[in-house]
């Protein structure tokens, strides 16, 4: 009988150890790494949330991906519907903007130099590269804590990673160092080695679609202004620094105010009305596309500049790192929120 119990004891316990390695840190890592490399494309979307103190930013979110480092991200703000689209391929990095009837394009790495919440290769890539990992597994599936990538905003620091019982990716939670939530995605549907075509990532198609430069589209456009109402002040300033001019000059179809702060870190904020272009424009830009909180910036070593509700903003500083023209970027906002 000592035989038979010791028998049944050795089996249940060859299979619990059997079921914890499969379940194991090491091992999921490497079917996760597995997955990865079996991806020649995907679709995938989602809804993304950045937050600010009280206030709620709300994105959905579409990817398109192909192999040849072909991207296509559709961004739009749900809080004013202001659409941009990210797009990489052959010719550069665009962020096409429909409201204004034109695109930056870019000469860059984006976006191999810094985390991306929505592409699922920056993700899988950050629990790859994680010192401090940490791994858990629950009822729903496998969470991942490590660190973030992103270098221009230094309140991004960790992130957890969620994946379902069959190593689907659902959600990317951010926080600060506080663990407070600065921002997250929750994945609707990732549709793995689906079959897209080469013209999702052609520029002209994408003007075609979009009837981006039709006279109609730039009539109803709402984005348009020709006045300043209110003047945007920067709700964080750097200590030993002060708001010292104000100006306001008239232009052909709007107006422009130039802010220009004196100090420990000076630095010049103008904010312009801006208007839809009568013909569609490729706009050559140095920088790199940055996501703030309501709109797809263009950020540069000493200088970022952005467009959110009809108003053109453009932050300069011959003193400040990228990360504390982003800080102050950041608290430029008029936009209607959720809460």
């Amino acid at each position: 009988m000592r035989k038979v119990y010791l028998s049944i004891f050795m089996l249940l316990a060859v299979s619990f150890l059997f079921g914890c390695s499969r379940n194991s840190e090491s091992s999921i890592v490497k079917k996760i790494n597995k997955s990865l490399d079996g991806i020649n494309s995907y679709y995938l979307n989602g809804d993304l949330n950045i937050y600010n103190n009280d206030d709620t930013y709300n994105y959905k979110v579409e990817v398109y991906y192909k192999e040849k480092d072909y991207y296509r991200v559709n961004l739009v703000n749900k809080n004013n519907d202001h659409e941009q689209i990210i797009l990489k391929n052959d010719d550069g990095v665009y962020v096409v903007t429909p409201s204004l009837n034109k695109s930056f394009k870019f000469q860059s790495n984006w976006p191999n130099d810094s985390s991306q919440i929505y592409l699922l290769a920056s993700i899988y890539k950050d629990i790859f590269n994680s010192k401090d990992r940490v791994y858990e597994k629950n009822d729903d599936g496998y969470r991942f804590d490590v660190e973030a990538n992103y270098p221009n905003n230094k309140n991004l620091k960790k992130q957890s990673i969620y994946f379902d019982n069959e190593l689907k990716l659902t959600n990317v939670d951010v926080y600060n160092d506080n663990n407070t939530l600065q921002m997250n995605i929750k994945f609707n549907d990732i549709e793995l080695n689906k079959d897209i075509d080469d013209g999702i990532f052609n520029l002209d198609n994408i003007i075609n679609s979009l009837g981006i430069g039709d006279e109609k589209e730039k009539g109803e456009d709402e984005t348009s202004t020709s006045a300043i109402d209110d003047i945007i002040y920067p709700l964080y300033i750097p200590t030993g620094t002060v708001l010292t001019d104000e100006e306001k000059i008239a232009k052909t179809d709007g107006e422009r105010i130039i802010l220009t702060f004196d100090g420990e870190k000076p630095f010049i904020l103008v904010e312009e009305t801006v208007s839809v272009d009568d013909e569609f424009a490729v706009v050559p830009t140095y920088g790199e596309p940055y996501l703030m909180m309501d709109a797809i910036a263009t950020l540069s070593d000493n200088s970022i500049n952005w467009v959110s509700d009809g108003i053109e903003y453009y932050l300069v500083s011959d003193v400040m790192s990228q990360i504390e023209l982003v800080e102050i970027a950041n608290s430029v906002t008029h936009i209607n929120q959720n809460k």
